[in-house]
């Protein structure tokens, strides 16, 4: 009996073996796919350019470019992934591809792209793969996208200049080329800024936003200063 069950675990074992390194192979394979696209540019409106990230809780990262001066609007929702229409529960499954992301809306002749690049490298663990402090998977991964070659111009050099402080390969994030950003669903729009005593957002959310801000006092908005 015992040498059946050892049989059995060991042929359940192999068999999960098997079916996380398919998996590795498949998300290996997707990134690759995804890497060769061409981006898409998204064009000005009304003077104002939008720019695309993921690092993380989009509760976060929506809070911290909102007190950089010159971004008009951040949304949460998703991108990265190779389903339409995630939601929530999907992209949390991990099996979309998506990961949570915001689009900041701002106006270049105020801040440029290659601040909004400092930002996002600025307010994250860069060596934290697939996740952000508490929040972990797929779906909370660091994903930075271009829409132009200058911006992955721009995007490769600030890389490649944080690699030697922390060493070749050790920036986790994925230099992507955008292809669609999907809103998020309306209750995570300003969920920190309408939800101040909310657990989550006093451990976590808010002093990321803290830690950013004393890190980059010449990008915040006045309001953002007090």
């Amino acid at each position: 009996m015992k040498q059946t069950l050892l049989v059995l675990l060991s042929f359940t074992l192999i068999s999960l073996q098997g079916s996380c390194q398919s998996n590795q192979k498949n998300k290996e394979a997707e990134t690759i796919a995804q890497t060769e696209q061409a981006p898409v540019e998204v064009p000005t409106q009304n003077g104002l350019d939008r720019a695309y990230f993921a690092s993380g809780c989009f509760w976060c990262v929506e809070a911290i470019y909102e007190s950089v001066k010159g971004v008009k609007e951040s949304i949460s929702g998703y991108s990265g992934g190779h389903t339409d229409n995630p939601t929530y529960e999907s992209s949390n499954t991990g099996l979309t591809g998506h990961a949570e992301a915001v689009e900041i809306i701002y106006d270049a002749s105020v801040v440029s792209f290659k601040d909004l690049v400092d930002v996002y490298f600025g307010s994250q663990n860069i060596t934290q793969v697939n996740g952000q402090g508490p929040d972990r998977g797929s779906q909370y991964r660091s994903i930075i996208f271009y829409q132009n070659e200058e911006q992955n111009s721009i995007i490769d050099a600030k890389i490649s200049e944080l690699e030697k402080e922390v060493g070749e390969g050790k920036v986790a994030a994925q230099v992507l080329p955008f292809q669609k950003f999907w809103v998020g669903e309306a209750y995570h729009q300003d969920f920190e800024k309408r939800n101040p005593n909310n657990g989550y957002i006093r451990n976590v959310s808010i002093p990321r936003l803290k830690r950013f801000q004393k890190k980059f006092p010449h990008l915040l908005k006045e309001e953002a200063q007090h």
